[in-house]
């Protein structure tokens, strides 16, 4: 009789297979009851962003704080994917993380195809497949490629990625490298 731990770490090398076929390498498997879901994390979105209430895959078009907690605790397997970069201009930031935003969904779709049906991701920065964004979920042009960012889905980025010794700080300057994750939901 297969244990459920055996079948995770198939499941899991299954799953590792694809996403170094990919080219991904610098990422860590975590418990996703291990992902801190904090209110504070809203409220920046809310009292700070530019895209709250602009982006389809923003709040307030995403589920409640509760809610999104309640969604990472139906999985039991996440990977963080951690992604480096230093821009000379701030806004060049935007079409490398919509590069890596599209490579990234074509992963989740391999992995959804692969017979991991749940599988979910969320985007290292706030979706920006498109140039112009409808603001809207309803309205939205990407619906089955759009994904929401960690902190969209009131994520404490810097808290969950800290107990995995991933580097990430407040940046005060554009010369320092960006640290970006995106995190991937399996079951």
């Amino acid at each position: 009789m297969t244990t459920a731990s055996e079948l995770k770490t198939s499941a899991q090398e299954k799953l590792e297979s694809i996403i170094r076929k990919h080219g991904y390498h610098d990422y860590t498997w975590i418990d996703p009851k291990n992902i801190v879901v904090s209110q504070w994390v809203r409220m920046k979105c809310m009292f700070g962003c530019r895209e709250y209430g602009h982006n389809a895959c923003c709040p307030p078009n995403v589920p409640s704080v509760s809610e999104c907690e309640k969604f990472f605790h139906e999985y039991n397997m996440a990977v963080i994917f951690r992604f480096g970069k230093k821009v000379d201009d701030p806004e060049d930031r935007h079409k490398w993380s919509r590069q890596v935003n599209m490579k990234l969904y074509k992963l989740e779709k391999e992995i959804f195809l692969s017979g991991f049906e749940r599988a979910f991701l969320l985007f290292m920065d706030s979706c920006c497949l498109c140039e112009d964004c409808t603001g809207e979920r309803e309205t939205c042009m990407e619906p089955r490629s759009a994904r929401p960012s960690p902190e969209a889905f009131a994520v404490d980025v810097f808290s969950t990625v800290r107990q995995y010794d991933f580097p990430i700080e407040v940046l005060t300057d554009y010369s320092q490298e960006m640290n970006r994750y995106a995190f991937l939901m399996v079951r």
